[in-house]
């Protein structure tokens, strides 16, 4: 089994983006960074993507903002570096800059859209804005052999991102793929440099994997020994330094994630008696789905075998979210409440077991990328509860062994560490739960409505057993009221909009056909038993442009 993960991750600031010498040495002696291939992130919401294919074929990767010093970057050992791409042009006066030296290091480098053109730019070609601009699927001819395309038909389907081209290729350059429009590959083989115009990293680039591979493997020489075990085995590791005989509590959701990393720090945590200094806290925050509060405490002990304790703050979140529309305040509303609770529940268990100093987050990279920039240039998309909407001031230390992962990195974790499919195979619910699909104003009679409508939804695709074949699939309650008629009565009632997408990590997603069979059933089944609602319509955007969950 392949993991793309990295173990030394376990809080926020021992982070992949520090050198090793600031790490526990007792982990880091287990890191094979001779192994290492560095990414160098110019500001791309994808960056991530590329560490994440790379990890997948057991080869250690590290992002490091573009603005990285060489002396970090050497710290890493790299076989080869990657220019990852960016939401900029290179020759805008306030584009990311990375230091030219790193062309100096005699190591491959590839070069990914804003990458090649970075290269280009800075080896003495010239980048000017493209006639033509190529925004998604597109297809490249290979005109020349090189080891980056080793074992590739000459043409390949490709995803494409880019407003510029490279005019003029730098001296020792020549091409080596092209579409209709624009330059799509280049190389200088002398150099073992190397850059493409398009995303290998993303699916949609049918044989992307194989263009890393070749660059990894071919190019790099490095050698699959990044292993599932090391990361669980490092993790616990580094938890147990980190913690030491303190206690920690876990903020537990009864999603993969949460879970995953509470049966990590769980492991971590107890004693040869078999007594944990970790306690899970499940909370009510008003916004769960139809009968979630009841279901997730049974399966958390009856399955984990967690210490848990669960609080019902259904009040004080719905009284704090009460006439708030704006999606950025809620999950900042619902992320500060959750701190609050978890210090309050904190100082109750101090009392009488000892000081907590630790709190246990299930944070994914997506939650990451898309909430903020850790060092870089990368854009905020939306503040995920859990990164972007916590406090500034905390008295809790954070520990989140899952940061730097994605969802289904973090399901290959859970079945090595024996934990049950029924836990694993749960579609991703956000943190700030129904609050961000009841569009508008959050309140208990809207609430209700969604609840019902979403358990039809999720009911209904289980029916059909379509549920673990799809990533996501729900119901939102749109702020839109319109005529209907029922029974020769005139309604005027919401709108509710269903949801279904596949995605292997959540960073992009295509919405999914579901059998119009299945939507006459939902439909049928929500307007004549959810009243209130009186139309259903099925949301068919893929992300980009949108985003999975409409808040």
């Amino acid at each position: 089994m392949q993991l793309t993960a990295c173990p030394e991750l376990a809080e926020r600031s021992l982070s992949l983006h520090d050198p090793p010498n600031l790490r526990n040495s007792s982990v880091e002696s287990q890191s094979p960074l001779a192994q290492s291939i560095v990414i160098l992130d110019f500001g791309a919401q994808y960056t991530q993507l590329i560490a994440r294919r790379i990890r997948e074929q057991n080869v250690f990767s590290v992002v490091l903002p573009c603005t990285a010093s060489l002396s970090e970057l050497k710290t890493y050992a790299p076989l080869g570096i990657v220019l990852s791409g960016a939401p900029w042009s290179v020759y805008d006066k306030d584009a990311p800059p990375a230091d030219p030296r790193i062309f100096e290091l005699g190591v491959p480098v590839l070069g990914i859209c804003y990458g090649l053109q970075f290269m280009v730019h800075t080896l003495g070609g010239k980048v000017r804005p493209a006639q033509k601009r190529e925004y998604g699927h597109a297809e490249i001819d290979i005109v020349a052999d090189s080891k980056l395309f080793k074992g590739l038909a000459k043409r390949q389907p490709v995803w494409m991102s880019h407003g510029d081209e490279a005019l003029e290729l730098p001296p020792g350059f020549e091409l080596t793929a092209k579409t209709a429009h624009a330059v799509a590959g280049i190389q200088n083989v002398a150099r073992n440099w190397f850059a493409v115009q398009f995303h290998p990293e993303v699916h949609h680039t049918r044989n992307g994997t194989e263009i890393l591979r070749n660059f990894i493997f071919q190019i790099c020489g490095a050698k699959p020994t990044w292993t599932p075990q090391h990361f669980i085995d490092s993790t616990i590791a580094q938890v147990k330094q980190q913690v030491g005989t303190g206690r920690a509590i876990c903020a537990l959701s009864g999603g993969v994630d949460s879970s995953v990393a509470a049966v990590l720090v769980d492991r971590a945590l107890r004693d040869k008696k078999g007594k944990s200094r970790l306690t899970c806290i499940f909370v009510n925050n008003g916004v769960l789905r139809k009968n979630e509060f009841e279901k997730v405490q049974k399966t958390l002990r009856d399955k984990l075998g967690l210490h848990l304790d669960a609080v019902d703050a259904t009040d004080r979140f719905l009284k704090k979210l009460k006439g708030v529309t704006d999606p950025e305040k809620k999950r900042k509303i619902i992320g500060n409440e959750f701190i609050k609770v978890f210090e309050r529940e904190a100082r109750r268990i101090e009392k009488t077991e000892g000081k907590v100093k630790w709190l246990v987050q299930g944070t994914l990279y997506p939650d990451v990328i898309e909430s903020r920039s850790v060092r870089g240039p990368s854009q905020v998309i939306k503040s995920h509860h859990n990164v972007g909407g916590l406090p500034e001031k905390m008295k809790l230390k954070l520990i989140e062994p899952l940061k730097d992962l994605f969802k289904d990195e973090v399901r290959k974790i859970g079945r090595d560490l024996g934990m049950p499919e029924e836990i694993l195979q749960r579609q991703p619910f956000p943190g700030p739960g129904l609050a961000v699909r009841v569009l508008g104003e959050v309140t208990p009679a809207r609430l209700a409505l969604l609840r019902e409508c979403d358990d039809i939804v999720v009911t209904e695709i289980k029916n059909a057993g379509l549920y673990t074949k799809v990533w996501q699939s729900f119901a939102v309650l749109l702020p839109i009221m319109s005529v209907g008629v029922m029974g020769d009565m005139r309604t005027y009632a919401y709108t509710c909009a269903i949801r279904a997408v596949s995605s292997e990590d959540g960073m992009t997603a295509d919405w999914v056909p579901l059998p119009h069979e299945v939507l006459k059933i939902i439909s049928t089944r929500i307007v004549n038993e959810v009243k209130g609602v009186n139309r259903v319509v099925y949301d068919v955007t893929s992300k980009p442009p949108g985003t999975i969950e409409w808040e």
